[in-house]
């Protein structure tokens, strides 16, 4: 289980263990010393020492003067300096420096340098050092080897940011004392202060920290946030290493409206089952005056041999608390959270060739639904499955019918499941939904796919029976009830293609048409539960289906044909999708009676569908979506996206939206410059800012929905993001959430996690730190 470090100051890593074991650019060699691949070993102990210089004096087997332009390797160290000497008995080299270190890539430049190389013990006063692989760089007072594995520094410090002369890094970080041990790969630092633009922002007295990803407990860098609903949020996360395999996250906060809190968290990763428990506890929320909290527990495995198991619970304790403390609910949908538990087991019956995979599969699924007062904002609750036990078969056998070429077979593919549900409602159901009942549920499916890469044939047979049991009364008074209905299909296309040219570029033009015929009976289901059945999304892949509904409980009657085809112009260069057009519309060679629509279809003709997409130019993109009635002669439906992101950092969105009779929305995303960005004679930046947010505006309503606005300052070595987000809670409420992060580059990132909001918001956004950080 990966973890980031303990503390922001975790990150002195670099710090000097770079000295040690990072690999890193090297300072380039003078154009007349060569790479030395191989050294061998001298007295089968000592490693090779090769030296170069003007002028060298020796006494053999006791003293080595090297003097003018010294460069010196040994093993994975390369040293440079004006003058040195080298006492062979001790295997000690000294010099008064100026001196350029190297060990494994890693660069160093100090005075009075001692070190024994074999050994690699020794100290340099003043060293000074630059860690390619961070970009970053310090000075000390002193640098102490004690080892291969361990040095030691004295009143260290580290920073990406550009040093000049005399002038201060916009933030460093400092310590007394800095002790690494590259064995146990632990860290010890004393006295480690953290300046900003010259103000601590962060000290402390004492601290042990993992050298390189290993976890170590420890304070985590600080959440901050403030909203309108609970104030002023600070969090301070500490974490427990407690075993390789399992860790544990105590992360106390204050919230200047609600109170005193603590959030928690225990990950644990075993061999066949891993498990993550987290969790919120208010115990008096001041706003509110009572307890408040959440709970969440995911999980996954196997508990015995072959049977997988996936948990995944999530409940908190009232309503409101998705609009008061939504940053504690991790469901993508906020106001529905689900608790599912599945235990399911597959294999294979027969010989490879012919026999039968199936899979056995037990669930149980409920929601906690979280109502609002409005009336007009409630949503209907799901059916919850307590329990739901299902077995899933699937075989295909291959023959020759004599259809195909003789080295390819035809398969005759079948497929069987068979369910048991009993549903029930949640608490906070809706009045008037059916109180819940029992399904029992067969779907058979026979195929017979004929076809190549140019084109495809398949007829289909399917049959969806189900018998139902309710505990209330259905509207002809029945209790029981069942219904069986079968289904044959015929999906057949054709693929061509030809080579072509579009606005001067070679591109690869395809035509595929494609039809899909559909024969269902109507059976009458209007007096039948509906437990898990919704209308599809009418839309260009929607429309191939043999049945408009989802789930189990309606089947749309049918004598229909689907058609359409898709063009697409794709460049023979690099393969992308330059254009692509489609159109496609349904054909019902008989009225239909049960369908989304209330009182059926009787029109011949559905809507018309056009989608297309077009990349014509690089920094364009295109998307449309159109559902068009051609009785009333106007678009249904009607999706409008466009997207200009001509380099890095630089991308803006439009999408509009409409559906008749129910919303009209424009949606704007966008990050680009602002100003700044100019550079210093040693390449170094003065900064730069950038605008980055997502507007959601209703034409019909006349408002806006839900918008964040931010801005960016990036100084090269440290970014900072301000930003307001605002989310509709309600007709006439919304919550609104202030953004504040510092990120320095190379070290940590402290306050809200404003860059996940960006990244979640804004289509196409780029981290400014991105290209820098580690």
């Amino acid at each position: 289980m990966p973890r980031s470090s303990a503390l922001p100051p975790s990150l002195l890593t670099p710090l000097l263990l770079a000295l040690l074991a990072g690999p890193l650019h090297a300072q380039t060699t003078a154009p007349e010393l060569r790479t030395i691949k191989t050294l061998s070993a001298r007295d089968g102990n000592r490693g090779a020492m090769v030296l170069r210089a003007q002028r060298i004096d020796a006494l053999l087997g006791q003293r080595l003067m090297a003097q003018g332009e010294v460069e010196l390797r040994h093993a994975d160290t390369l040293l440079r300096a004006p003058s040195l000497v080298y006492e062979e008995a001790k295997d000690e080299v000294s010099s008064p420096g100026p001196v350029e270190l190297e060990h494994l890539g890693n660069q160093a430049r100090g005075h009075h340098l001692r070190l024994q190389l074999e050994a690699f013990i020794g100290e340099l006063l003043e060293p000074q050092y630059r860690i390619a692989q961070t970009g970053g760089s310090g000075k000390a007072s002193r640098l102490d080897f004690l080892g291969d594995k361990q040095l030691r520094a004295a009143d260290a410090s580290y920073s990406s940011c550009p040093r000049e002369e005399n002038v201060e890094p916009d933030w460093e970080l400092q310590t007394q004392r800095l002790e690494l041990n590259l064995k146990d790969n632990v860290g010890v630092a004393r006295g480690a202060v953290l300046r900003f633009l010259g103000v601590p922002i962060l000290a402390a007295p004492g601290f042990s920290f993992p050298l390189g990803d290993e976890r170590k407990s420890g304070w985590l860098p600080p959440h901050v946030g403030a909203d309108n609903r609970s104030g002023i949020e600070l969090a301070v996360p500490y974490y427990f290493n407690l075993a390789p395999n399992y860790d544990a996250t105590l992360t106390p906060f204050a919230m200047t409206r609600r109170g005193f809190g603590a959030d928690g968290e225990l990950r644990w990763l075993g061999e066949d089952l891993s498990a993550e428990l987290s969790g919120s506890l208010l115990p008096h929320d001041r706003a509110l005056g009572q307890e408040r909290w959440s709970a969440q527990l995911r999980a996954r495995g196997e508990l015995l041999p072959g049977l997988r198991t996936r948990v995944a619970m999530e409940t908190v304790s009232d309503d409101d608390y998705w609009k008061d403390l939504r940053r504690r609910i991790s469901s993508p949908t906020p106001r529905l959270l689900a608790r599912e538990w599945l235990a399911e087991r597959s294999g294979h019956w027969g010989t490879p060739t012919a026999g039968a995979n199936w899979q056995g599969y037990a669930r149980m699924q409920a929601w906690q639904v979280l109502q609002t007062v409005e009336t007009a904002t409630r949503i209907t609750a799901p059916y919850q499955r307590e329990p739901q036990l299902g077995l899933r078969l699937r075989s295909g056998s291959e023959f020759d019918l004599g259809l195909l070429p003789a080295r390819q077979r035809t398969r005759l593919e079948g497929s069987l499941e068979l369910e048991y549900n009993r549903f029930t409602l949640p608490r906070t159901a809706q009045a008037g939904q059916l109180a819940g009942g029992e399904r029992v549920h067969l779907l058979g499916d026979l195929s017979l796919p004929l076809g190549d890469t140019a084109w495809w044939f398949t007829p289909r047979l399917r049959v969806n029976s189900a018998e139902y049991r309710v505990s209330q009364a259905l509207a002809d008074g029945r209790r029981r009830a069942s219904r069986t209905i079968p289904s044959f299909s015929i999906d057949t296309g054709l693929a061509f293609e030809r080579d072509s040219k579009l606005l001067g570029r070679p591109v690869l033009q395809s035509l595929e048409p494609r039809l899909l015929y559909v024969q269902t009976p109507y059976r009458a289901q209007d007096q039948l539960p509906n437990f898990d059945s919704a209308p599809r999304d009418f839309n260009v892949d929607s429309i191939y289906s043999v049945n408009e509904f989802t789930g189990i409980d309606r089947v749309a009657d049918a004598r229909q044909l689907a058609f359409g085809a898709v063009s697409r112009w794709v460049d023979a260069n690099d393969g992308d999708e330059r254009l692509r057009l489609g159109l496609v519309q349904r054909y019902q060679f008989r009225p239909q009676r049960i369908t989304a629509e209330a009182d059926g279809v009787n029109r011949r003709f559905s809507d018309l569908l056009l989608a297309g997409a077009a990349h014509l130019s690089s920094p364009w993109w295109a998307d449309a979506a159109v559902q068009y009635d051609p009785d009333g002669q106007r678009s249904v439906r009607t999706v409008l996206a466009a997207r200009y992101q001509p380099g890095p950092f630089r991308t803006v969105s439009l999408t509009y939206r409409l559906t008749r009779g129910q919303n009209e929305q424009m949606d704007l995303a966008w990050q680009w410059p602002l100003w700044g960005r100019s550079l210093k004679s040693n390449g170094s930046c003065q900064g730069a800012w950038y605008s980055a947010g997502r507007v959601q505006y209703s034409l019909k309503d006349s408002r806006v929905t839900d918008s964040l606005l931010g801005v960016e300052y990036d100084a090269g070595c440290w970014v900072l993001r301000m930003g307001v987000e605002r989310l509709s809670t309600g007709l006439a409420e919304s919550s609104t959430r202030f953004l504040l992060q510092l990120e320095l580059v190379g070290l940590s990132r402290f306050g809200s996690n404003a860059l996940k909001v960006l990244r979640d918001n804004v289509p196409g956004y780029r981290p400014l730190a991105s290209d820098k950080a580690p």
